[in-house]
């Protein structure tokens, strides 16, 4: 008795599923009785052998397995979007690193190179602890060369944080003993470490000990670090008391300074949307377009 419920039910909801997936230019196979896609020519139904009898079920056809697939594949896409840009919201601290990017840097910019084939050899330069040192004058482009790392490395989903000083201590300000340790223990979790402007911080014995500690635990962990600074290299190099001298000789020792030199693109883009600025406020741009 239960077992003609069962096959009554089977056979209601096989009937049901055969129905719902029969289009307009599907046909009956003349030899095998079974249900072909009217596109790809492949077969809709299939047979199975259930409690040793013989029924026909619905499957995919060709078009339909791949048409999902491709769905499947537009849904991995979106999700892989969706972890890049939760990678970037934790780490990039500032919104204008989102725009740092090697699309928008030009030729102009000599030391991009450096920056390309950082990013190309990351994996040896990562085994190594191998970071860079971005030295110069201001505006010169250190910050936006180090955006331009941060931001491909984490399309390619390698965890970094690029940050500041100033953020670091301003984060651990009012945190107790052992909220403070958790936090710097955190920075040690992504792959790469990006402190930009290092050296405009307010100087004092608890900012030198902070600064020392990061640099320190990096340091000890073995992962790499870019540091972006005004400081000049001969200071870096001679630092002035031990205290520096205990941050800068670990700067120095994993990191490669590469120079940027006097040409500032910050003064340069300024300078540009001053003159576009100029030209709308003086009507100069509807001369042009008339």
């Amino acid at each position: 008795m239960i077992g003609a419920v069962v096959d009554k039910v089977l056979k209601e909801m096989g009937d049901a599923k055969n129905e719902g997936m029969k289009a307009a230019d599907d046909y009956i196979n003349a030899d095998t009785g079974l249900l072909m896609c009217g596109q790809c020519h492949t077969k809709k139904q299939k047979k199975i052998s259930f409690l040793g009898e013989e029924r026909i079920v619905c499957c995919l056809c060709r078009c339909a397995a791949e048409e999902m697939e491709r769905e499947r594949e537009k849904h991995r896409a979106e999700e892989e979007l969706q972890r890049i840009q939760q990678m970037k919201s934790a780490g990039l601290q500032d919104k204008t690193f989102y725009n740092y990017t090697f699309e928008r840097c030009d030729a102009s910019q000599e030391n991009a190179v450096y920056a390309r084939r950082y990013v190309g050899h990351f994996s040896e330069m990562a085994q190594t602890g191998q970071g860079l040192l971005f030295w110069g004058n201001v505006g010169t482009g250190k910050t936006f060369l180090a955006g331009c790392i941060a931001n491909a490395l984490l399309e390619q989903k390698i965890p970094v944080l690029m940050t500041s000083f100033p953020k670091i201590l301003n984060a651990l300000g009012g945190l107790y003993s052992a909220e403070r340790n958790e936090y710097l223990a955190s920075l040690n979790r992504y792959t790469l470490l990006v402190i930009d402007d290092m050296g405009i911080e307010r100087e004092s014995q608890y900012t030198i000990e902070t600064i020392y500690t990061v640099i320190d635990e990096r340091y000890k962990s073995g992962k790499p670090f870019i540091i972006t600074t005004n400081i000049q290299l001969d200071t870096l190099k001679n630092p002035q008391d031990v205290e520096h001298a205990r941050i800068y000789d670990r700067i120095m020792e994993r990191c490669m300074p590469i120079f940027f030199g006097c040409k500032n693109y910050r003064s340069e883009l300024g300078q540009g949307n001053r003159d576009a600025a100029k030209k709308i406020l003086t009507g100069e741009t509807d001369t042009e377009k008339a």
